[in-house]
């Protein structure tokens, strides 16, 4: 079966790929995404940090990182990422029009992912975070046959339903031998902002269980908060926009997290 695959080549310029799935959509994968890379630089300015949006039916990155336009050409013909925040972005986003939809059959979707890989211009990065497409299609696929990954972060809230779907992105990546780094457990508790009560609107610790049966490590908390929403819905990530709040914090521990792992692994 290995025989038939695409031999693995390395992005130009990039030295350890994450990428960040989830078994299903609406989990806040892309909102967990952008605020890992944030966290990755906030916690060490010394590493370059990356960010290729590879949903390429639903592009998120241009919202969530306040970026329009196009990219610009290299003398080489490569696309130059567009910036904010120190982060280098590149999305399908950046070569569509905002509300065009992008009604493509799989090999227009396999090509342009080809391009988002090979024919941009990353300059030297620590860290390239490649916000996968919700499910277990032949983005996925394309994308861990042609790249080596160093880990994979799965992005699920405590429900039943979203864990069914984690476990099978998990076990996805297991069959292609892409180290699972952890679950990130979303939307987790909602406290009121009034009475600071907490309600677990989603269920409790359902990650958690979820990572133990796995044996992979849960790597953070994140709080179903007003402000994650609000900054992601301006633009402003809550890591670079209230880097003193409890929500950004756990984004960090999140991002430190990650780090530990691939330094487990790679020792």
């Amino acid at each position: 079966m290995a025989r038939g695959l695409p031999k693995q080549k390395p992005i130009a310029g990039v030295k350890q790929v994450i990428v960040v799935a989830s078994g299903k959509g609406g989990v806040g994968k892309s909102t967990t995404a952008v605020n890992l890379a944030l966290g990755l630089t906030a916690n060490d300015p010394s590493k370059t940090v990356g960010i290729l949006d590879a949903d390429v039916y639903g592009p998120s990155v241009p919202k969530l990182m306040s970026l329009k336009g196009n990219p610009e050409l290299t003398d080489n013909n490569l696309m130059r990422p567009l910036m904010n925040f120190g982060i280098p972005c590149m999305s399908m986003g950046f070569l569509v029009e905002d509300v065009a939809p992008i009604v493509w059959r799989g090999l227009m979707v396999m090509s342009a992912i080809e391009k988002l890989l090979r024919q941009v211009d990353w300059g030297l990065l620590d860290y390239l975070v490649i916000d996968m497409p919700p499910g277990t299609g032949d983005v996925q696929l394309s994308i861990t046959q042609n790249v080596p990954i160093a880990g994979a972060v799965i992005v699920s809230t405590p429900q039943d339903i979203a864990l069914l779907d984690a476990r099978r992105g998990a076990e996805m990546f297991r069959k292609v031998n892409v180290p699972v780094l952890g679950i990130v457990q979303n939307m987790s508790v909602f406290q009121c902002p009034k009475c600071n009560h907490q309600t677990h609107i989603f269920g409790a610790d359902g990650a958690r269980a979820l990572a133990d049966t796995l044996g992979v490590q849960l790597l953070g908390d994140i709080p179903l908060h007003l402000s994650i929403r609000e900054m992601s819905d301006r633009g402003q990530p809550v890591v670079v926009s209230s880097p003193d709040s409890p929500e950004a914090e756990a984004y960090r521990k999140v991002a430190t997290a990650v780090v530990q792992r691939l330094e487990e692994l790679s020792g």
